[in-house]
Order: structure tokens, then sequence, then C-alpha cells
């Protein structure tokens, strides 16, 4: 399980006096308890898929601050954002590539039938569903769109 693994990780890298793993480690781990505590769930737990959800938010977030920093001429702290980002990506499943995901757009809109782009929202679920919500949202949106506009104009 997820949460068992960070604890053993973290553990490790306390062991190895692992100063940078540690923080981050222990911080997700702050971030899964709080996130129970929100949802009620204190007792039994956050299911998998929820800290999953979690991990990609965290990622999301310090993507986003790596463009600030950057912009902020900060390469500092961009690049530590960055070693945090795959740190934490070590512990989501690998995503599917740019390739991959078109083959599964083109698909969801075969298996729809004729699609029209007002439907956008329907074919954007039913990728994420087909994926398991293991890719990028901005990813499937841009191959989305272009998909339905192509077959528009074929």
């Amino acid at each position: 399980m997820l949460f068992d693994d960070i604890g053993i990780d973290l553990k490790k890298a306390m062991k190895d006096r692992d100063l940078f793993k540690t923080t981050l480690l222990r911080s997700i781990l702050a971030v899964f308890k709080n996130e129970a505590i929100d949802k009620h769930k204190v007792d039994s737990g956050l299911a998998e898929d929820e800290m999953l959800t979690i991990l990609k938010r965290e990622v999301k977030k310090r993507k986003d601050s790596v463009l600030q920093y950057e912009k902020g001429a900060r390469a500092d702290l961009a690049q530590k954002e960055k070693d945090e980002i795959i740190l934490i990506q070590k512990y989501l499943p690998a995503e599917i590539d740019a390739v991959q995901l078109k083959k599964i757009v083109l698909e969801v809109i075969t298996e729809m039938g004729a699609v029209i782009p007002s439907q956008f929202g329907i074919v954007m679920k039913n990728v994420m569903a087909k994926t398991g919500g293991g890719v990028d949202g901005a990813l499937v949106s841009k191959l989305v769109k272009e998909a339905l506009l192509q077959q528009v104009t074929d």
C-alpha cells in the first residue's frame, strides 16, 4: 500500500540522515493525514486512489512553483521543486505517453459514435475513466480538442 511504502521510505531516509527526503516524505504523510481528517476518515484512512489524487495535486503544485521560480530567476528554488517532483512521481503509476493517449482518445470517440465539439466534457470523462486517471488532464484536454476539431473538419 502507498501509505506503507512512504512510511518505509521515510524510516530509511531518517536512518540515512537524508534531510531532503525525510522532510518531503513527512510533509506528504501530513497531507494524507490532514485529508483524512477533513474527510472524517481518521479511523479507516484514505483509499489508494485518494492518496494518488493527493500526490498528483502535490506534483501539480510543485510544477506551478517551478514556473514561478524560473520567472523570478530563482534557479536554486526551481531545482529543489524539480527534485521533489521526481521523488513524488516515484509513488505514482507511470503516465501514458502522448501517442498511446491519442489512440485512447480516438478509440473513445469511435466508441461513442458521432461526437460533436459540445460533447467535449463527456469525451474527457470517458477518456479519464479509460486511463484510470493516470494521465495529465491538460494533455487529455488538448488531444480531445484536436480530435474533435479534426472530426468536424473531415
